[in-house]
């Protein structure tokens, strides 16, 4: 790949980016036109950290939590890092999900810290492994996960481990920062309460971290993200953005809360869901006909992404070099452990391709594999 985007030529099942069919535009533009004239001598000005004070309203009341405790951020992964370094800099404890995003595991090496894993798989987190950890030594100071949608792997925690999460973290007053930016973009089946409500719902609010992105469910160009935190937490990470950067970018957010503030959003989504279902269920229909005996995959409900486990002969990395060759490419799955699993997996994302892209991109993959296993 070169830059963002796939190369000509190459069907891309690797970014995790939407399809520029997939953009609002013609509402995001009235938004945008609304923003300036309505809004502009403050949104085209310096702000504070905690970024535009309207959008900070509308997701406080979305997630019944005063204003104040609600940081919109250029992107959430700023937040995920100002969070990171304010709790787990220098040697602090963190445990992760294995596999999980690998860009946490990238801002967790940088700042130095002491990492652990607990292993999610078909049937969620190992809760007695985490339940270990929890109470291990040192304490650890943050648990990360991924409930909803997985990145990697697509798959989402059932209710009932939703609340062995919450039981871990009253237990052992574990701060649970949870991801869940992708959690709007259900395909099928009903929504399950995020974590952090359970949480709150519990009397463990001061122990929630919630980070969502509009960049997968809106558009990514607008780099609005946001984090929900505990109140004793306000201030330092409003510090640690203020030496960041000057100030946030007020024009895209009051642009999106136009949006929002509209009405958009949820029809919105309704489209993305036509949108992506087909795409998923070309990739998981190819997957079923083509690929060889050896081979398992997930069936997410939503978001971006399926987990693919090749035959435990094949390295998905050699795999990977060789299919670029033939015009398709994906992510081998070794970057997303701390440690040497995922050697024959692989991520495949299907929301940037084409239906069309997506089947023959299939089964250009399904052929290499065959291929690799005859060799």
């Amino acid at each position: 790949m070169t830059g963002l985007l796939p190369e000509a030529n190459v069907i891309s099942f690797a970014r995790g980016i939407p399809s520029p069919d997939m953009f609002p535009v013609a509402l995001l533009a009235e938004s945008a036109r609304r923003a300036v004239c309505d809004h502009g001598r403050v949104a085209l000005n310096y702000g504070p950290p905690g970024g535009y004070e309207p959008l900070r309203e509308w997701l406080g009341k979305r997630h019944g939590v005063a204003p104040g405790r609600v940081l919109v951020l250029p992107g959430s992964l700023i937040g995920l890092n100002l969070v990171v370094e304010h709790l787990l800099r220098p040697g602090g404890r963190a445990i992760v999900e294995a596999p999980t995003y690998d860009r946490m595991l990238h801002t967790l090496t940088a700042v130095g810290a002491d990492v652990v894993t607990v292993d999610r798989g078909g049937d969620g987190l190992d809760l007695d492994r985490l339940r270990d950890l929890a109470s291990g030594s040192p304490r650890p100071k943050l648990l990360y996960v991924l409930p909803t949608f997985h990145n990697p792997t697509g798959t989402s925690l059932t209710l009932d481990q939703r609340h062995g999460l919450v039981d871990v973290a009253l237990e052992h007053e574990l701060l649970l920062f949870e991801d869940d930016a992708y959690g709007l973009l259900r395909i099928e089946g009903d929504a399950l309460p995020n974590v952090a409500e359970l949480l709150r719902a519990r009397g463990g609010d001061d122990l929630a971290v919630f980070s969502s992105s509009f960049s997968k469910s809106v558009a990514p160009g607008l780099r609005v993200g946001y984090l929900v935190v505990p109140e004793r937490l306000v201030e330092p990470l409003e510090a640690l953005a203020t030496r960041t950067y000057v100030s946030p970018p007020l024009l895209p957010q009051a642009q999106l809360y136009d949006f929002l503030a509209a009405g958009h959003l949820e029809p919105h989504l309704d489209v993305l869901r036509t949108f992506l279902r087909p795409r998923r269920d070309t990739l998981l229909d190819v997957l079923a006909q083509r690929m060889p005996p050896g081979a398992a995959w997930t069936r997410p409900d939503g978001g971006y992404f399926l987990w693919l486990e090749l035959p435990t002969a094949i390295d998905a990395a050699d795999l990977n070099r060789r299919a670029r060759d033939a015009g398709v490419q994906f992510v081998p799955g070794e970057g997303f452990f701390r440690d040497d699993r995922g050697r024959n997996a692989a991520r495949l994302a299907f929301s940037y391709p084409s239906v069309d892209e997506i089947l023959t991109g299939a089964e250009r993959l399904t052929a290499l594999v065959r291929e690799e296993l005859d060799r």
